[in-house]
């Protein structure tokens, strides 16, 4: 039987020269998996970086979900190091003098549970009775100064280093992939995955309320238009995709939360 969602995605260039913003989404009878990449500037080819991730993650889910995931925490973590192998090796094959990098947030819906992790500050988030439920932890040097005091979350949307993350897909180094979380779902809980672009202008208050998910595509398309005009002619690429779920609570399941990080920053 085949999995009872909604799902909505938008995927805009904004007020940039290109999009360096990749979405996917495939669903089996019984899985789905939605995956968000963000193509880093700074390095070369950050479009590709996150394209060649994307479809990584998609071409392995294809092949291993048949129908479902044996294990999908495994299958994320083990995904998200082919996803790093895949863009270094074809920089080394195409000569580019620096590896693309893209920062990436992938989610598996199965057995009534989402199952998501990430690297670098695209994020996911719950949404659930109209508030946050839950949302990754971003691996930014903001994030880093609010964890560690220095700065409150207020001060972090304004601070001039916000766009400074400490762990990518691609470049020189094997990404810290945090160890997959895992939330049992609601009838109409919503799960967006989505780049900084657009999670970025918005107040966490106003993403959730923004969805109460009775339309999710009118949600969602009235949502990025809010976040083009906040950001005006400073506009990032947009990118998010979002699943309102359908089907009863099924069992309780185990979270699993990544450990604490002593990141420092390594990349603009």
């Amino acid at each position: 039987m085949a999995l009872k969602h909604i799902i909505a995605r938008d995927c805009r260039i904004g007020a940039r020269r290109n999009n360096q913003d990749r979405i996917g989404y495939w669903a089996s009878e019984q899985a789905l998996l939605m995956v968000v990449a963000d193509g880093m500037g700074g390095h070369p080819r950050g479009e590709l970086a996150a394209q060649r991730a994307v479809d990584k993650l998609v071409e392995d889910f294809i092949r291993e979900a048949r129908p479902r995931l044996s294990d999908p925490e495994e299958f994320l973590l083990d995904a998200f190091g082919r996803a790093h192998q895949s863009i270094v090796t074809h920089a080394r094959d195409i000569k580019l003098p620096d590896a693309p990098r893209t920062v990436l947030v992938a989610c598996v819906v199965q057995d009534g549970a989402a199952i998501w992790t990430h690297v670098g500050d695209a994020r996911a988030y719950l949404i659930r009775h109209g508030a946050l439920a839950a949302r990754t932890h971003d691996h930014s040097y903001v994030q880093h100064l609010v964890d560690t005091e220095r700065i409150s979350e207020e001060e972090a949307g304004l601070h001039p280093e916000r766009n400074l993350v400490l762990r990518c897909i691609g470049g020189d180094d094997a990404p810290q992939i945090p160890a997959p979380e895992r939330l049992v779902l609601e009838k109409n809980d919503i799960v967006l995955l989505c780049s900084d672009g657009f999670w970025g202008p918005l107040t966490p208050d106003e993403l959730a309320a923004g969805l109460p998910g009775r339309a999710l595509q009118a949600e969602i398309d009235s949502l990025v238009r809010r976040v083009e005009t906040r950001a005006g002619t400073q506009c990032d690429n947009v990118s998010v995709m979002a699943i309102a779920w359908q089907e009863r609570k099924r069992r309780a399941a185990t979270a699993r939360r990544a450990k604490p990080s002593d990141d420092v920053p390594t990349q603009a």
